[in-house]
Order: structure tokens, then C-alpha cells, then sequence
């Protein structure tokens, strides 16, 4: 098949969501894939990451970046192999990272995408994952704004996913006490036999926030903050003085549509960081970091040829599936990095 008769299959947001997001708020369509211009590549999506963050895109809320306008492709980063080059610095055949979204056959320029390297080579979906912005994110956000010190108490939330298992691994590397926590007893488990955390919590448990405070016997030093909502509420009063608390993400909060009932939580935070100094600081890996990612890779890299991180993957099957798959991510149904491998080197 020539590449100009190649037919693109790619996911557009249909409709914003109201609430958590739908199947009919996704919609697939077949695009015939133009013929390169100078400066640009024709790509071959192998492996598309479904991550939190797109939930935040497909809102017209204002935010750091801008939305996805209704009947644009949805947004993702991929990782890709070149099938067409008008760019003296890229050969067909080469595997590239991009923000190329939810399709299959992207036209992009030269500009926006990097080359993959090192141990990604042999594995491209790691460059989603453990290698890349997953892996980046949970990198910066503990080292740089957490700071963890050897014998410190390190709490993570989400401890299974993509970022929350690395900021585990790095934080014992870094000589802390590790405990995660986790939805379910499986992933519990899985945390700190795999992952080599000291405990893990289930946070679905009826007596989460006291199984929470035994595991903690000195405090919390350092909380990789994840999830909000229930979970932050049972971390809060075990904070010690000068903790630091890195905000990657609020995953419990992203499909509402208004402000949760209960407690006036942000005058009990605010009182708590004042009387205990605490650190509170959100950060976006893209905005924040973008020009320390050769420090991470070039670590992270070590670590991982060393064999002292270790990673999970949940990939799911054809560029069809990822709506369903990203409406689980949402509601913890994934365990590790999900990925969609959108197609195969040889197809």
C-alpha cells in the first residue's frame, strides 16, 4: 500500500463530559494520511499512553495548557516509528516520542517529536512509562520538591501506578521507609513484594486511616500526593513539622462537577501547613522540567540497566479499546502503565 492511500483511524472528542467521561464522548474516524512537506514526518503509532491528565483536557476549564476543542484528535503522547522522512535529521525507521494523540497514522512536523534512546530501544512502550514522562514525574517531583532524607517516612499514594511505584523505588534508593497505598489487598501485595515498599495500605478498607497511622509510628515526612480527596483527609494529621508534600495529581477529583460535601478542608490544610511549616508544591512535569529531562533520563537509565527499578505494564489491545480503557484508568480499574498498542512493527 502506498503511504498517500494509507487510510488513518483516530479518535476525536465528540462531546465534553459531564462528570465521569462516556463511550459517546469519543468518536472514531478514518482519515486518508497526506503525503509529507518539507520539515515533516509520517508516523506509525506502535504504542499510545493513556494517562490521567487527559481527563483535565477534554474540559474547556481554564488550565495550563488548552483544551481539546470538540472534533479534534484527543491528546497523548506515542511513542512511533518514521514510515516517511522530509527531515534531513530522521530516516524511516526510526522510533520517535510525540504528542501525537489518539491515532494511528499522524502527519507531524520534525520539530515536535524526539528520538527515542537507550534501553527504550529494545522496549519502545518504556518510553511511556519507567523512561519517560511517567517515570520523569515521579523523578523530579520527589527528588526536586520532596527532597526525601535517609530514615525519613515517605507515603505514597497511587502506589502501583505508573509514578506512584517509581517514587517508592527512588525514595528507598534514597534510604527512606516507604508506604504506599493502594486500592485492593492484590495491589497492596504486589507493592511491596514487587516494588519493595515496607507496607502498603489498602485505602478501601473500612479502617484505612488507623491501619494508616500504625504503619506511620513517627509521622509522615514526605507525601507523594496522587489521589486527594479520603486519602489525603487520613494523611493530613500525621504530617510532622517541615514535611513536604509534592502535588503530581488529584485523580478522585477529576470527573466531579462540583465541590465534595463535609469538612472545610482547605482551613484545616491552611492551619496545618502554618503550624507545622509544611511544603505544599503541585507541579506540571511539561511546564516545570522539560529542560531537566537529559538529567533524568541519564539516571533513571542507570537504574534501570542496574536492575533497581522495576515496572509494571498494562497494555490493552487496538486503538479501539482506548476509550474503555481510559474510562477505567479513571476509576482505578488498570494495574501498572497502561498502554494501547495502537499496532505492530510489521504491520
Amino acid at each position: 500500500m502506498s503511504q498517500n492511500s494509507a487510510v488513518n483511524r483516530r479518535f476525536v472528542l465528540a462531546s465534553r463530559p459531564k462528570g465521569a467521561p462516556t463511550p459517546e464522548n469519543f468518536r472514531l474516524e478514518e482519515k486518508s494520511v497526506p503525503a509529507a512537506k518539507d520539515g515533516e514526518l509520517v508516523l506509525h503509532t506502535l504504542y499510545l499512553s493513556l494517562d490521567p491528565y487527559m481527563r483535565g483536557r477534554m474540559s474547556d476549564a481554564p488550565s495550563y495548557v488548552p483544551p481539546v476543542q470538540i472534533d479534534e484528535v484527543m491528546t497523548g503522547e506515542a511513542v512511533s516509528r518514521v514510515v516517511e522522512s522530509k527531515d534531513p535529521n530522521f530516516k524511516v525507521g526510526d522510533l520517535v516520542l510525540a504528542y501525537t494523540g489518539w491515532q494511528e497514522r499522524p502527519v507531524v512536523s520534525a520539530k515536535e517529536v524526539r528520538k527515542v534512546e537507550g534501553p527504550a530501544l529494545k522496549h519502545p512502550s518504556l518510553a511511556l512509562g519507567v523512561l519517560g514522562m511517567p517515570g520523569n514525574t515521579a523523578f523530579m517531583g520527589l527528588l526536586d520538591i520532596g527532597q526525601p532524607q535517609a530514615g525519613e517516612t515517605v507515603v505514597v499514594a497511587a502506589a502501583t501506578g505508573p509514578v506512584g511505584s517509581l517514587v517508592g523505588q527512588i525514595a528507598k534508593i534514597k534510604g527512606s521507609r516507604v508506604v504506599g497505598i493502594a486500592g485492593g489487598e492484590e495491589k497492596c501485595r504486589y507493592a511491596v513484594e514487587h516494588f519493595g515498599f515496607d507496607e502498603c495500605i489498602d485505602h478501601r478498607a473500612p479502617d484505612f486511616a488507623q491501619r494508616l497511622k500504625a504503619a506511620c509510628p513517627d509521622g509522615i515526612d514526605v507525601y507523594f500526593e496522587n489521589v486527594g480527596g479520603a486519602v489525603f483527609d487520613a494523611v493530613l494529621p500525621l504530617l510532622n513539622t517541615k514535611a513536604r508534600i509534592p502535588v503530581c495529581g488529584l485523580v478522585s477529583q477529576y470527573n466531579a462537577s462540583e465541590l465534595p460535601d463535609g469538612k472545610d478542608r482547605l482551613s484545616l490544610l491552611a492551619s496545618t501547613i502554618l503550624r507545622k511549616r509544611i511544603r505544599m508544591q503541585g507541579f506540571i512535569i511539561t511546564q516545570d522540567y522539560a529542560h531537566r529531562y537529559a538529567e533524568f533520563a541519564k539516571q533513571m537509565g542507570e537504574w534501570f540497566e542496574a536492575g533497581k527499578v522495576k515496572f509494571r505494564e498494562d497494555v490493552v489491545e487496538g486503538l479501539e479499546n482506548a476509550p474503555q480503557a481510559f474510562i477505567g484508568l479513571l476509576e482505578g480499574k488498570n494495574f501498572g502503565k497502561l498502554v494501547v498498542r495502537v499496532s505492530k512493527d510489521n504491520d
